[in-house]
């Protein structure tokens, strides 16, 4: 392909406060339509803005676990344009002296990692949402000043394979930070693109395209591979490029045009006069850095070295932070340096389990101390792995113990030798096909015989041992 594409991404992000970004109204998703408003939010004349600490907080815990340097002079601005979503006629926002500046995220590249710049996290509040019914249009203003963070990276993807890996780490590091619920169904993350293709070996931008309307990383992604395909075909056959603003259909699986698109100047920024600019002092920024937990990057390389598992194994479990935390907590419990026992377990059934209840891992209703008891039954033989999984299904239903369900159900693997030795005796004599069968070097027929002996102990017989014993009566 003789045309390179350039991607740069700018991400809503939604924070988790108790109230609004410049009033008292809670937040709350699902509440009764503008039911969650007040003056100020409204934008009613005389109503002055008060700025939330928490959001503040908040924001620069993101700022400065994505690698930027947080401004200590910064200001809001007014964003002027009209949208029936929005009451006052302007967005508060920042334009010229923004939170924080020049960070970056990593993310996979082969058996590398890629560093991705990113050019600014700023604050600014939300807007209203538009509810289209057949000709109607309806607004609901709860959303109206919810506080919002805009984080816009440089134009350094190269293909929406990396847009989608650069919008899952960060999905997960802001989700370690526990500032938002990243929820895209409700709105709380939203990511708007911007793609344009060049020749390659030039320097120079091409005429980019804004995306919009994109609830999913998956739409994200299908999104730009629609579009690096139209602007191929476009400049393929010579046609004019424009900037503009397009909607991404997701039932036709294509981009539509929406508007041509504005730039900084059609805004007309200028300085909110109702929010005066302020000073971040060093201590809060300081304040904030001690605050970042272990970030999942930093989590994996600690699990490989300290636990001495994959790189995948580790990828896996440091992906949440619920996760992370649970697997640590096994890890405590579980005797010895070894740990794979247990996390063969936390990767196979109890993410199955949380995946098909729709759960965290904690909150499955199983301790981490539970499950590692469960596993110890396994590591030790004295129950079958099948039998292991039916117990923690059972575990997660009735809230009872490993213990206590398998003595219940009486699911003791049959280990001592002589109780086997007796089966194995009765099955040898009447199958004499198969004992003949293995000796003349079948492999099969040893399996044969063992489910054989399983069958008449009723599945309770330790399968492993059991093949080793008809093993040394044959051999």
């Amino acid at each position: 392909m003789k045309y390179e594409t350039v991607i740069g991404l700018e991400v809503h992000l939604q924070l988790k406060t108790r109230t609004k970004a410049f009033c008292s109204c809670a937040v709350q998703f699902g509440q009764e339509p503008n039911s969650a408003v007040c003056p100020v939010c409204l934008g009613f004349p005389g109503t002055l803005p008060v700025f939330n600490k928490e959001a503040l907080r908040s924001a620069i815990k993101v700022a400065l676990a994505l690698n930027c340097t947080v401004q200590e002079y910064t200001k809001f601005d007014r964003k002027n344009y009209f949208y029936p979503d929005l009451p006052k006629d302007y967005q508060i926002s920042q334009y010229d002296l923004p939170l924080s500046r020049d960070g970056y995220l990593d993310i996979p590249d082969g058996d590398s990692q890629k560093r991705i710049g990113i050019t600014r996290v700023h604050m600014e509040e939300d807007a209203g949402k538009l509810i289209h019914e057949g000709n109607l249009s309806l607004v609901d203003f709860n959303r109206t000043g919810i506080p919002l963070l805009e984080i816009v990276s440089e134009p350094d993807l190269r293909s929406p394979q990396e847009a989608f890996d650069y919008l899952t780490i960060l999905k997960n590091i802001i989700e370690y930070l526990d500032v938002s619920d990243c929820d895209m169904e409700k709105g709380s993350l939203r990511c708007d693109a911007n793609i344009s293709l060049r020749v390659k070996g030039q320097q120079v931008l091409g005429v980019k395209t804004e995306l919009k309307n994109m609830n999913s990383f998956k739409g994200v992604k299908d999104a730009l591979f629609f579009e690096v395909q139209r602007q191929t075909e476009m400049l393929e056959s010579s046609q004019q490029m424009y900037q503009e603003t397009r909607l991404w259909d997701a039932d036709k699986g294509e981009t539509v045009s929406m508007r041509t698109k504005e730039g900084a100047k059609d805004y007309r920024y200028f300085s909110d006069p109702d929010l005066t600019a302020f000073l971040i002092e060093k201590k809060t920024i300081q304040e904030a850095k001690e605050s970042l937990p272990e970030l999942p990057q930093a989590k994996t390389k600690r699990f490989i070295q300290q636990y001495r598992i994959s790189e995948y194994e580790a990828k896996i479990l440091s992906y949440s932070r619920d996760l992370a935390d649970f697997s640590e907590e096994c890890f405590r419990f579980f005797p010895g340096e070894e740990k794979k026992a247990v996390v063969n377990w936390l990767l196979g059934p109890l993410l199955s389990e949380a995946n098909a209840r729709g759960l965290k891992p904690s909150s499955l209703g199983v301790t981490a101390q539970g499950l590692v008891e469960l596993v110890g039954f396994v590591e030790r033989q004295e129950i079958s792995n099948l039998s292991a999984k039916a117990v923690l299904t059972e575990m997660l239903d009735s809230k009872k113990t490993a213990a206590a369900i398998i003595k219940e159900k009486n699911l003791l693997q049959i280990s001592d030798h002589a109780s086997l030795e007796a089966m194995i005796n009765d099955v040898l004599e009447k199958n004499a096909k198969s004992v003949n069968d293995f000796k003349s070097g079948k492999a099969n027929a040893l399996m044969f015989l063992v489910g054989q002996v399983m069958k008449k102990s009723q599945g309770k017989a330790n399968p492993k041992l059991l093949q080793d014993l008809i093993k040394r009566r044959l051999s």
